[in-house]
């Protein structure tokens, strides 16, 4: 009887289950989203140091779990230099971000990954994408330009320079988007904790070469506050947390469910800029939230049989594989989104 009454209610447990874990990634970006804007507002200009100690986590973590294992690497180190490059990168443009635009602005325009995704794996990577798949693409990116907009008109209470703030999220949304087709290609070996090992090892590196020349002066000007070190200590918690979950909703779930999820978290940053920032939102900002999820559903509901490309040619194993479509290929759900 037990037995029988767990078949017929499993799916239904186990979409709840994905949802919350969804929700959970979500309410991460958000935190993330509000941590590195409250360390900007308390005038700390270090956005590669607050990065830092997120891939020191992530190497540190998984790192010993590669050591355990002692296994070689499945895909050479120079490729995990690139991505880790390319994420560190992202992730500063986008944290510089707050010192000029608001957490609303940033967190909606950070959607532009989606985009920026869709053109590099169609160009690169060969990915077939239907009409109604690039509709809905043009659909989030009005959205996001009703964000542009509203920016433009802003009175001030959107962050110092608006526009600015809004094109330095645009240039990071391009690095996130080489990040997320560069971990698409390493994933294919199958091995999620050598990919985040190995991001969080190279972006480490680069994170502190990169601060030793750009922010050890202002590092040492710092008066650091208990507010200031919780703030670094919960967007290093949060990233930790988002990096590691983002493998397992996308392989329990898969991309659809995944990207609507994400959506919250710009509604998480309408919440926080409104009850702890005390600023009021612009009506364009719903207005773009909306037709983001409008844009989203009509991407996602698209079915279609997926299309192989050219099998690329593992030169150190000797293994062939094919990139198959993000919707419908157990090896996209593998992909993860920065």
């Amino acid at each position: 009887m037990s037995r029988g009454w767990w078949r017929n209610h499993e799916s239904i447990f186990r979409t709840l289950f994905l949802l919350f874990l969804g929700q959970v990634v979500s309410f991460n970006i958000a935190t993330m989203s509000f941590t590195s804007s409250l360390v900007a507002t308390q005038g700390v200009d270090t956005p590669l140091t607050l990065s830092f100690f997120s891939y020191l986590a992530l190497a540190l973590v998984y790192g010993s779990v590669m050591l355990y294992r002692r296994q070689k690497l499945l895909v050479p180190w120079y490729w995990y230099v690139l991505l880790g490059f390319v994420d560190v990168h992202g992730n500063y443009l986008v944290n510089k971000a707050y010192e000029f635009s608001s957490i609303t602005s940033v967190a909606i325009l950070d959607c532009w990954t989606i985009a920026w995704v869709i053109l590099l794996t169609w160009i690169f990577l060969g990915t077939k994408y239907s009409g109604w798949q690039f509709f809905g693409a043009a659909i989030c990116l009005a959205g996001l330009g009703l964000v542009l907009l509203s920016d433009a008109w802003d009175g001030g209470e959107g962050g110092s320079k608006p526009l600015l703030g809004d094109t330095l999220v645009i240039a990071g949304t391009i690095f996130f988007a080489l990040s997320n087709v560069g971990e698409e290609f390493c994933v294919k070996k199958k091995d999620r904790v050598e990919v985040v090992t190995m991001i969080g090892l190279f972006g480490m590196v680069v994170s502190a070469i990169e601060i030793a020349i750009l922010e050890r002066k202002i590092l040492q000007s710092v008066t650091w506050s208990a507010e200031i070190m919780a703030a670094f200590a919960g967007y290093a918690a949060s990233s930790f947390m988002f990096y590691t979950l983002v493998p397992f909703v996308l392989k329990m779930s898969g991309s659809t469910l995944f990207n609507l999820s994400l959506l919250t978290s710009d509604m998480w940053a309408v919440v926080i800029r409104i009850f702890f920032y005390k600023q009021k939102v612009d009506w364009l900002y719903f207005l773009a939230f909306a037709l983001v999820v409008v844009g989203i559903f009509v991407y996602s509901k698209t079915k279609k049989d997926p299309e192989s490309i050219p099998a690329i040619q593992d030169a150190d194993h000797n293994l062939a594989y094919r990139l198959l479509d993000e919707e419908n290929s157990d090896a996209r759900n593998d992909t993860a989104v920065s």
